[in-house]
C-alpha cells in the first residue's frame, strides 16, 4: 500500500467511544463470581454505564458462542467480552437494580431504582439465557441465595 493510501485507510478508520460513567464502578468478588460495585449513590432513572465491544452479525455470533453475546437486534450483537468493557461485570440478579436499554445499536444501562454506594449492579438477562447458562448451575443472585 502506497503512503497516500495508507493515510487515506488511517483518516477514515473510526475508534467507537462509548459513552461514559459518571459514576465511580468497580470490580469486585461477589457471590456470583466478578461483580460491578458502585461507590456513589445513584438515583433511580440514571444512566450508568454503556455495554459495549465488537459488533458481530447473528451468523458471526452464532459460530463464536460465549456469555457476554447481547442481542441488539434480529441482524447483530455485541461481543462484550473485552475486559475494556466494564459492563461485562453486571451480574444476573431475579430482583435487579439496573435494566438495559437498547438505543440506535447501543445498550445503554439505567438504575431502576436508588442504588446505595457499596451495592452490586445487576439486571435480568433474560428468561433464554438464564435457562441455559444459570439454571443447569443455580442462579447466584441475592433473591436466590437469600
Amino acid at each position: 500500500m502506497n503512503q497516500k493510501a495508507q493515510s487515506e485507510t488511517n483518516a477514515t478508520a473510526a475508534v467507537y467511544v462509548p459513552r461514559k460513567s459518571e459514576y465511580v464502578l468497580r470490580v469486585r468478588r461477589t457471590a456470583a463470581g466478578l461483580g460491578l460495585c458502585t461507590d456513589s449513590p445513584i438515583a433511580r432513572g440514571k444512566f450508568i454505564i454503556e455495554y459495549y465491544g465488537i459488533v458481530l452479525t447473528r451468523e458471526q455470533a452464532d459460530e463464536k458462542g460465549g456469555k457476554y453475546l447481547f442481542e441488539i437486534n434480529s441482524k447483530r450483537v455485541i461481543d462484550g467480552s473485552p475486559r475494556y468493557n466494564l459492563a461485562r461485570y453486571l451480574n444476573h440478579s431475579c430482583r435487579p437494580n439496573c435494566e438495559t436499554d437498547i438505543v440506535k445499536g447501543k445498550i445503554y444501562i439505567y438504575a431502576k431504582r436508588n442504588i446505595k454506594p457499596g451495592e452490586e449492579l445487576t439486571y435480568d438477562y433474560g428468561k433464554e439465557y438464564v435457562n441455559d447458562f444459570i439454571k443447569p448451575y443455580g442462579c447466584k443472585c441475592a433473591k436466590c441465595l437469600g
